[in-house]
């Protein structure tokens, strides 16, 4: 796979021997890619990324792998908060209220592509791809409600959802009441913060509950804001049920 390298951002420090866990994917929400890479690349921006995909899907090589981009900010996985030191970020040229307000074709080829390649050179796992909705859920919402999940899902690129069985819903249920949760919404946020999430002001604050519940229905649920909690609950245990079984 063919990098454009010609533009280098100065945004980037060491990652102090932290291996590469994660793989970030964000918008620009900026008018176009020179626009992007001038952000991006401005020392007083304090900003970078490792990588950025043009509309036409030309890959821009920012800062090196081995070295810590700036893309993340204040966020959360897995109780860790330094995500940058972890993962590799990459920016889209997108703009929700812009002319480049479509993912192309183009664009979702080279990203999967470029996550395909990044996967195997750092072992990867498929939950180990998120947006920055997913790590800073209460302040960011990229990639966004029209980012097409499901393409990298068939590709075999993230996890596949599937459904459970009766048995295995059982065994779920069985396992939360052994846990002497009772109410939908301790299992949800239990459920949530084992996948990942930061969880850890939810409890007190229903706001910021209320933002998660979003946050995940944007990335999970087929960009349904409008889906009753019910259903999102449901949906948790089957996520939750899939995520034992592949990081296993």
């Amino acid at each position: 796979m063919k990098y454009i390298t010609k533009y280098k951002s100065p945004n980037y420090n060491s990652r102090n021997n932290s291996r590469v866990e994660l793989i970030i994917i964000h918008y620009t929400a900026l008018k176009n890619t020179l626009e992007a890479i001038s952000y991006l690349c401005k020392k007083e921006k304090k900003v970078s990324s490792h990588y950025l995909i043009s509309q036409n899907g030309n890959v821009y090589n920012l800062v090196d792998d081995k070295y810590r981009a700036w893309h993340a900010g204040q966020s959360f996985w897995h109780e860790i908060t330094d995500i940058n030191s972890i993962s590799i970020g990459i920016e889209l040229d997108y703009n929700p209220n812009g002319k480049n307000n479509k993912f192309s074709i183009k664009m979702i080829y080279s990203l999967k592509k470029l996550i395909t390649k990044l996967q195997k050179n750092y072992k990867i796992n498929k939950n180990g791809i998120l947006a920055h909705s997913d790590i800073a859920p209460f302040r960011k919402k990229d990639p966004g409600k029209h980012f097409p999940w499901q393409s990298l899902s068939s590709s075999n690129i993230v996890m596949n959802i599937k459904n459970l069985k009766k048995n295995e819903i059982k065994i779920m249920e069985k396992w939360f009441n052994r846990n002497n949760l009772n109410s939908k919404k301790q299992k949800t946020i239990l459920a949530l913060s084992l996948i990942g999430y930061d969880t850890r002001e939810v409890y007190k604050n229903d706001k910021l509950y209320k933002k998660l519940i979003s946050a995940y229905k944007i990335r999970y649920l087929k960009r349904e804001i409008k889906i009753k909690n019910k259903s999102v609950y449901n949906h948790l245990i089957k996520h939750l049920f899939n995520y034992m079984l592949t990081e296993n």
